[in-house]
């Protein structure tokens, strides 16, 4: 129930060149020790990305990097998931559409 030592440095390696990162959905479940390295190993990878947009999309992803410590080095956290990836979808949003007509 969670991603192993490889799987994360695979991760980690493919972050390196990103410009930009929107992380959508924990790597494991990080609520239990013994299954929070994967998320744990992610999260700090995204984190040290300096030079990239980097979005968290979902409430679990945001929850772990606030439990983390790690909410000051993503350029913005939204804990609405499945809104977020619709919106960069280019799918219009009710909430959006009714303030947008105003």
């Amino acid at each position: 129930v969670d991603s192993g030592r490889k799987t994360v440095e695979l991760f980690k390696k493919e972050l390196e060149s990103a410009h930009t990162v929107v992380w959508n959905g924990p790597m494991g479940v990080f609520e239990f020790e013994n299954f929070a390295q994967g998320t744990i190993g992610v999260c700090e990878a995204i984190a040290e990305l300096k030079d990239a947009t980097t979005i968290i999309g979902g409430g679990d992803s945001a929850a772990a990097a606030m439990m983390l410590g790690f909410e000051d080095d993503f350029t913005h956290i939204s804990t609405g998931g499945g809104a977020s990836l619709e919106y960069l979808e280019g799918k219009e949003l009710p909430g959006i559409a009714s303030i947008s007509d105003k």
